[in-house]
């Protein structure tokens, strides 16, 4: 028997044999952005951001566009530029996103440009209308910023799931060559990460130093694990904030009126990685900024999430469809793959904090959190002994 349903559907797995293709979307040839040769000025936000505006729009008033600041993220400056005297302001309007200070260190911003126009190429990102010096400018996602306690929404997190196995089945990887052992990937960005930490007191040094004894190790024990049918073309940052809720009515209909559908924003650490590492990635930032681990979500959440984004992947990806008992033993395997990966997500973005502690000049405690996230890395290290966790997180983990 074969379903007949599109990959936005949640399926009962139990009544169905196979799963149906679904042709991929037809890759489009994204217009190249406009070059703007000026910089956002932080000191001068709002003047500065209108001006960037209206070289892509000229036909805007000054005084009609209305800036918006969304606080979700603590990397950027993201400002919602919309022209108030517009009937739907919404159409038309803008984000500006703005880099933070220094952040060059952690992330390659024509890159970043690039993941941008692939992913336009093929409906999975807005618009890119401008670059200039210290940011982008593109088409704003009419929505609502998923918050962290929708995360665990049984709706939100299917609709994710789904839109997550869509990004990795129809998203090319590139990559690419740095060196033989870790390439342009996950592993290169951390090893990347690692060569720029701080090491001017005696302490930084030699953490820097046990964090790339731990990465080597790392690389060794886990460089072939997820990797069966290759690397995909990873978020990397699924946070809530990168989560926007489409609206049901309006311009931009939804494929299936009856579900929830989301938008991904913010493209800066997309990178080819195991797929196990973006889904684990994705269950860690449940918690939010706050690391509130009693929102991690359980073995039967985590199981339902991988089996929606196993259907969508497969429904976008594989030309023969899947069965029925094929695709529960790519559940089992993934299941045990984001298991394994769980610590992962700690040491990649505890090391990230501890270089934003050094460059970053918004108002966040960046070496507390880096002092949590390795924390989740050495409460992980310790159960591959065998050693029963006592931490909260890995307790958590474990609920069915």
């Amino acid at each position: 028997m074969v379903l007949d349903l599109h990959p936005t559907a949640v399926v009962h797995h139990d009544s169905a044999d196979a799963i149906p293709n679904i042709p991929q979307p037809k890759r489009e040839q994204p217009e190249d952005p406009i070059t703007i040769p000026s910089a956002f000025d932080a000191t001068n936000s709002e003047e500065s951001a209108r001006k960037l505006v209206r070289v892509i729009y000229p036909d805007w008033k000054t005084q009609d566009i209305e800036l918006t600041k969304f606080t979700d993220g603590i990397t950027n400056t993201l400002l919602k530029c919309s022209n108030k005297s517009h009937p739907v302001p919404d159409d038309t309007a803008v984000l500006m996103r703005a880099y933070g200070s220094k952040t060059d260190v952690l992330i390659d911003r024509e890159r970043e440009c690039q993941n941008h126009l692939s992913l336009a190429a093929y409906g999975l990102a807005p618009k890119l209308l401008a670059r200039f010096h210290n940011g982008l400018l593109y088409k704003f996602v009419p929505g609502a910023v998923c918050s962290v306690a929708q995360m665990s929404d049984p709706e939100i997190y299917s609709a994710v799931a789904r839109r997550l196995g869509e990004w990795h089945a129809i998203v090319p990887t590139k990559p690419g060559s740095e060196d033989e052992k870790f390439g342009n990937t996950l592993w290169g960005i951390m090893r990347r990460w690692a060569d720029a930490l701080p090491i001017g007191t005696d302490s930084q040094e030699k953490l820097k130093q046990t964090i790339e004894t731990e990465l080597e190790w790392l690389h060794g024990e886990l460089g072939n694990v997820g990797v069966q049918n290759g690397l995909i073309f990873g978020h990397c940052d699924l946070l809530n904030g990168n989560v926007i809720i489409l609206p049901k009515s309006g311009k931009e209909k939804t494929v299936n009126e009856n579900k929830v559908e989301v938008h991904f924003i913010d493209y800066e650490y997309a990178t080819p990685c195991p797929a196990a590492f973006d889904l684990a990635n994705h269950f860690a930032e449940w918690v939010g900024f706050a690391c509130d681990y009693n929102n991690l979500p359980s073995k039967s959440q985590r199981r339902a999430f991988i089996t929606d984004y196993l259907i969508s992947y497969h429904a976008y990806r594989h030309q023969n469809g899947i069965t029925k008992d094929a695709l529960k033993k790519e559940i089992e395997q993934l299941e045990q793959d984001v298991d394994t990966f769980r610590g992962i997500p700690g040491f990649y973005w505890g090391i990230w904090a501890l270089i934003q502690a050094e460059i970053s000049q918004i108002d966040f405690d960046y070496a507390g959190y880096a002092k949590l996230r390795l924390g989740e890395y050495w409460d992980w290290k310790k159960t591959l002994g065998g050693d029963k966790s006592e931490s909260l997180r890995e307790q958590v983990w474990g609920r069915e």
